[in-house]
């Protein structure tokens, strides 16, 4: 009885909110007008032409980006809200690479680093040992504390979801988390892992990642620890090297360090309340993406035209809205750098905002918009663990109730989902400092992370939607006399 009862106390409690939120007053943005398909197209395609290179974080691609995104705010009324009256907010990017001069032989036999073997993560070392090879994990029960262990690559417990793009690189990365936690925590000196059948027809494009080395935030971050055991993937070439009774091992290892510069782009559009207007509706983007790589069907760009063009297009439209009606909050909006590096734009701007950081009433940021099915989309922060203002999420679902009617799927929302897509998008830092916060997306594909993602596989309508549901979210956010309150409680940055 005592269970039947709080069931239906529960239902009834679900029921209410539903039918409050579904009820709850909705006033249609005033410039909804002003977003428009053929403004979010030719922007999207210039954006993510080949001329922008990929847009890579550090390089000029990505400031020749960062300049035409400023430009593009500027012709829409924005003012700056960077640095020094500017649009910019520059901030220094440390990458870490394993040096050109590193070598490694097995049993007198250089293996050619990027080619035929591969390491994993920058280290400095010098080794001259023998090589102890196991057969399974069984053999971990043996002593390894400083020994050089070899054997072969095993399948991650769980491998990742099929249709994905980058099945392989999730699956190597999966594989060697799990092999080399359990072997590093043995206190062995060095570990080579020998691809499987999976992963060797792909070793170049996974090993593309690990050639690019590391980055961080240059003096907000431990150094990288170049003292670790050095992880080494080779081909399935050498795995009758590895297992020969005297197998040896020479490796003679160094790490290169550069620091580059990376660069947020903020905009303002004033509100017109006295009071408000000292307040922001911050809408968040990320101008970058991963640059020109390994060719994969003869194309070597990763244009990146829905992650995160579509974003960065889409705030350049909101932008062109507010200026045209401004709220009675004041609309700020944030282009990151150096997202696809480890979120360092957000995490540098909410170390170091521009505005007083109390002034932030919300954080509506998107990443990926523009694919999928038509009437499909995701709200991420929407649910707990991740929800932290109930207030926020209520006025985004309202919104779209009320105007875009998109089928929301919480299922990537959810902390048992494999992909943690939550964590991974710019919203995170802002979310971990204590403001309310969401993640609009329309979710992965297969071009997700690839040459394919392009300009034309775009649907400009849903772009356009999407569009319109943050700016109307931001809009119910700025009309609002009262902020929206953080959860109590609310602890997003456990993972």
């Amino acid at each position: 009885m005592r269970l039947l009862l709080t069931f239906l106390m529960c239902a009834t409690a679900c029921c209410t909110a539903y039918a409050q939120n579904k009820t709850s007053s909705f006033r249609k943005p005033p410039a909804l007008n002003a977003i428009k398909q053929e403004d979010l197209k030719r922007d999207l395609f210039e954006l993510a032409s080949d001329d922008m290179r990929g847009k890579r974080a550090g390089t000029q691609d990505e400031l020749r980006a960062a300049a035409w995104v400023a430009e593009q705010a500027r012709k829409a009324g924005l003012q700056p809200a960077g640095d020094d009256g500017t649009y910019f907010q520059f901030f220094p990017l440390r990458r870490t690479t394993v040096a050109d001069n590193s070598t490694i032989s097995i049993n007198g036999k250089p293996a050619t680093l990027w080619k035929n073997a591969w390491l994993t993560t920058p280290v400095e070392s010098k080794l001259e040992a023998p090589v102890m090879w196991l057969k399974s994990m069984a053999d971990t029960t043996a002593s390894l504390k400083g020994k050089t262990v070899a054997m072969h690559l095993l399948p991650p417990a769980k491998l990742p979801a099929k249709g994905m793009s980058l099945w392989t690189y999730r699956y190597v990365l999966s594989a060697l988390r799990q092999q080399t936690d359990i072997l590093k925590r043995q206190g062995v000196a060095a570990i080579f892992l020998v691809t499987d059948s999976k992963t060797e027809a792909d070793a170049n494009f996974f090993g593309h990642a690990m050639e690019e080395g590391i980055y961080q935030l240059e003096g907000t971050a431990p150094a990288p620890n170049l003292d670790a055991a050095p992880v080494i993937l080779v081909r399935q070439a050498w795995a009758s090297d590895l297992q020969q009774p005297n197998a040896k091992i020479a490796a003679h290892l160094r790490a290169d360090s550069y620091t580059y510069p990376s660069v947020n782009v903020i905009a303002i559009a004033s509100g017109t309340d006295k009071t408000l207007k000292q307040e922001h509706v911050l809408f968040s983007s990320h101008h970058d993406h991963d640059g020109v790589g390994i060719p994969v069907a003869g194309d070597s760009i990763w244009n990146g035209a829905d992650d995160n063009a579509t974003v960065s297009v889409a705030l350049l439209a909101i932008g062109r809205a507010w200026v045209q009606k401004p709220g009675k909050r004041s609309a700020l909006f944030v282009w990151h750098g150096a997202e696809e590096r480890g979120l360092y734009g957000s995490r540098f701007y909410v170390q170091q905002p521009t505005v007083k950081k109390e002034s932030i009433v919300a954080v509506l940021n998107a990443d990926m918009i523009g694919r999928n099915a038509p009437d499909s989309a995701a709200l991420l922060g929407s649910i707990l663990p991740h929800r932290n203002s109930e207030q926020l999420v209520n006025m985004a679902l309202n919104a779209n109730q009320q105007l875009t009617k998109f089928k929301l799927d919480t299922k990537w929302d959810q902390a048992s989902h494999p992909e943690r897509w939550y964590y991974r998008s710019d919203h995170l830092p802002y979310a971990q400092a204590g403001i309310p916060a969401l993640f609009f997306t329309t979710l992965l594909h297969p071009d997700y992370h690839t040459p394919g993602d392009e300009a034309e596989k775009i649907d400009i309508e849903k772009l356009t939607k999407m569009t319109q549901w943050m700016y109307a979210t931001g809009w119910a956010v700025s009309d609002t006399p009262a902020r929206p309150a953080v959860d109590k409680g609310a602890n997003v940055g456990v993972r």
